[in-house]
């Protein structure tokens, strides 16, 4: 599909926009955690020293500290983004302004994501298990290779000086999140209970494929997030293919497989950015360390790749007809406007016997949208009748109990019921 220039403008445009919230977090983070030491000097004197007893206003200034460490993480991940090939333009407003103290310099290349709201699952979700991903491995120096193919989001009129809007912190925020799940000891649990039966699923599909011959079977990931599952595929062997669509997810995946080189090499503090349901000052300054396991831990030779842009865009299209031994959706059918186009995709993309595996609740991300998008929003089985009149035998199904990006130590916790199913292309 062919984009007009005015695409390519707001494609660049959006991902400065990514680049400046990166770069804006310190300058955000900071101030709202100033507002509470101001609300703190707005009550009584007696209130205060009291408040000083139980160690509030220290627990504030390390929040501070903590900040500033996210920030430095944060830079670093957008130093120099390989996978975009623009120039950016440089920022009138200066770009970095920073409180903390610490001056950043970083030049940047741009890239490809439409955001559409960072399938933030209320609970903010997004990512390989859940809608954004990706990776691949053959030349040694790049882990991850990455192809680019058009997909552009919604056109947001904003001004020059551009200022990050809590909407896009959140997204930031989120991100931090994610790369629990994906890439650390802390996020063990809840990716075994997701991406554990996928992959299950996917080697006994394939059981009679001997273990070199894995890398003819190519299994293609949309929603990759932070790209833990699609490593996960390739670490046993098979061609793997990521796609996403987040510039955030986008960045910071880039980040983990190409340009981190050893175990727990980068510590940042997800959860000081809310008070609200810690049991303890520990719950929210609690410091968690990347990755668990080398991303270059992969077998020789391995086939891994992804490919960013818009699912539709991507592989709506004859080209892809009939290209994929298997599909992984996590956490992922319900960012469809139009989930009939989104299934019949995923059932044309597959080779005859192919296998469709599953798992994710329905959160439609489109609904109740302000940006007159359409949004078809079916039930769970309604889901799975249309899938079998698109041609899928759907068996294994079960439900399966998970959270999504919680953190362990909060006295919060929300769980989403979600569907787990093979799905095998019979016609």
């Amino acid at each position: 599909m062919e984009h007009n220039m005015e695409d390519i403008e707001e494609e660049q445009r959006h991902f400065a926009e990514v680049i400046s919230t990166f770069k804006h977090y310190a300058q955000h983070a900071l101030s709202a955690n100033n507002r509470r030491r101001k609300d703190v000097y707005l009550l009584p004197k007696a209130d205060q020293d009291i408040l000083e007893k139980l160690g509030y206003k220290k627990k504030l200034d390390e929040t501070d500290k903590a900040i500033i460490a996210n920030a430095d993480f944060l830079a670093q991940i957008v130093d120099d983004p390989q996978i975009f090939g623009h120039e950016l333009p440089d920022e009138e407003d200066g770009g970095e302004e920073e409180d903390h103290g610490q001056s950043h310099s970083h030049a940047y290349g741009p890239s490809h994501d439409h955001n559409h709201g960072s399938h933030s699952h209320a609970h903010t979700r997004g990512g390989d298990g859940g809608h954004h991903q990706h990776s691949n491995h053959s030349d040694p120096r790049s882990r991850a290779r990455v192809g680019h193919h058009g997909g552009h989001g919604h056109t947001h009129d904003r001004p020059r000086k551009f200022r990050p809007t809590e909407s896009d912190m959140d997204k930031l925020r989120s991100t931090l999140k994610q790369l629990v799940r994906d890439w650390s000891e802390e996020g063990k649990a809840e990716r075994d209970v997701c991406y554990k039966p996928m992959i299950e699923a996917l080697v006994q599909h394939f059981a009679d494929v001997s273990a070199e011959d894995r890398r003819k079977v190519k299994v293609l990931v949309p929603g990759s997030g932070l790209g833990r599952l699609s490593w996960d595929v390739a670490h046993l062997g098979f061609a793997c293919q990521a796609n996403e669509f987040s510039h955030y997810m986008l960045l910071t995946s880039y980040f983990v497989l190409n340009k981190t080189a050893q175990i727990k090499q980068h510590t940042f503090h997800p959860y000081v950015h809310s008070f609200s349901n810690a049991p303890n000052k520990e719950s929210i300054l609690q410091k968690i360390s990347i990755p668990d396991v080398n991303p270059s831990d992969l077998p020789p030779g391995s086939d891994f790749s992804l490919v960013a842009g818009d699912f539709e865009e991507i592989f709506d299209n004859e080209e892809q007809d009939g290209q994929w031994d298997a599909v992984l959706t996590c956490f992922f059918i319900d960012t469809a406007k139009n989930i009939v186009n989104y299934l019949r995709i995923l059932h044309r993309i597959l080779r005859p016997g192919g296998v469709w595996i599953n798992l994710g609740p329905l959160l439609w991300h489109w609904e109740n949208n302000t940006t007159n998008d359409i949004s078809i929003e079916l039930d769970m089985e309604e889901v799975k009748t249309l899938a079998k009149e698109i041609g899928f035998e759907i068996s294994n199904e079960r439900t399966i109990d998970t959270t999504y990006t919680n953190n362990a130590q909060s006295m919060l916790g929300y769980v989403y019921n979600a569907s787990f199913w093979t799905a095998t292309k019979i016609n």
